[in-house]
């Protein structure tokens, strides 16, 4: 979060935006959050989110977008938390931050269960696959207003604005796989409305083993292997062994989307290109957000250890021959 947005926050403008929820500002508990405020409060006997972003990042049409679409998921019977309307009959309740711009407040129902950490199963799996394959049909088929941006609207800007002068080599490797990917044919099938950030910080699990997605703020028109391109690549991100861990886990994913959603093979192959897209924008982010050379978060630590070299090189995130996985498509076990 820049700091500018951090300076214009206050109590008054987080207790405005608990009021038009129908809470007081001192019943909402601060959770961590990363690019807008998150609270956490109760209402009535159920449990809620209260987001608060910043005009400057997202404006009030992009977030008027993200709600409504996942609002049609929701009743499409996609898990995932549902925006709620606000006591003024609202999806996005705008606040002047008192410097011309303003906060928009949205409010969810929580997910019910918690993070997946340590409760990864074959099953589990399966079950992340077909939540994201079910999401996937109905995007296909969703008709709502072009509120969200394209996957490379400046709103999505991190490489050109967060490295620095000297990653020119990053840069250009980065210009590279944008403008191959600019190539991919686009039709319903193949693209549309995407979450383009769901890995496991992204969703909870509840006892019955029934997975809930969240955080929608990155959503955005992209082709829709680039979903699965992201779920494989923070799955794969603590593995020493990448390719045995995409053995290992590709075929339970595939097995649970393919069974609510239609994946033709040759977008398999494009896989390794939406990963380094990926990874180039987070390495921009984290030299956005972190003293590159001290940095002591081991998950970070561990993904920028060697990372400039394997960019600049072309070593693939994931080294696999992702044409191995095809046969997954057309098993009968699939």
């Amino acid at each position: 979060m820049e700091q500018f947005i951090k300076d214009r926050f206050n109590d008054a403008i987080l207790h405005e935006a608990a009021q038009r929820y129908g809470v007081a500002g001192a019943a909402v508990t601060m959770l961590d959050s990363f690019e807008s405020f998150i609270f956490e409060f109760s209402r009535e006997g159920t449990d809620y989110i209260l987001r608060i972003g910043h005009s400057h990042r997202r404006n009030q049409t992009l977030i008027e977008g993200e709600t409504e679409w996942i609002n049609y998921l929701v009743a499409g019977g996609v898990s995932a938390t549902q925006a709620i309307y606000s006591l003024n009959n609202k999806l996005v309740e705008p606040i002047a931050d008192g410097h011309g711009g303003q906060f928009l407040a949205v409010a969810f129902v929580k997910a019910a269960g918690g993070p997946p950490r340590g409760r990864w199963t074959p099953e589990l799996y399966e079950t992340y696959g077909e939540t994201i394959g079910r999401m996937h049909t109905l995007t296909k088929a969703y008709t709502g207003p072009h509120k969200r941006p394209e996957w490379d609207d400046p709103v999505f800007e991190f490489v050109n604005s967060f490295l620095p002068e000297g990653e020119s080599a990053i840069k250009q490797a980065y210009r590279q796989v944008c403008d191959y990917v600019r190539t991919l044919p686009k039709d319903s099938q193949s693209y549309g409305l995407t979450h383009q950030d769901a890995h496991g910080s992204n969703l909870f699990v509840d006892d019955a083993g029934r997975i809930t997605l969240f955080d929608f703020d990155d959503c955005g028109y992209n082709w829709l292997v680039n979903d699965i391109a992201m779920v494989l690549f923070y799955m794969a991100s603590t593995q020493e062994d990448k390719a045995a861990f995409t053995a290992e886990f590709m075929p339970h994913f595939l097995r649970g989307y393919t069974r609510v959603c239609t994946l033709q093979p040759q977008w398999l192959l494009e896989i390794p290109h939406f990963m380094k897209i990926r990874e180039i924008e987070l390495y921009a982010v984290i030299h956005r957000d972190f003293d590159v050379d001290n940095i002591d978060d081991g998950w970070i630590a561990n993904f920028m250890r060697g990372r400039k070299e394997r960019i600049e090189t072309g070593q693939p995130y994931i080294e696999l021959d992702f044409s191995t996985l095809e046969p997954l498509l057309n098993s009968p076990t699939v």
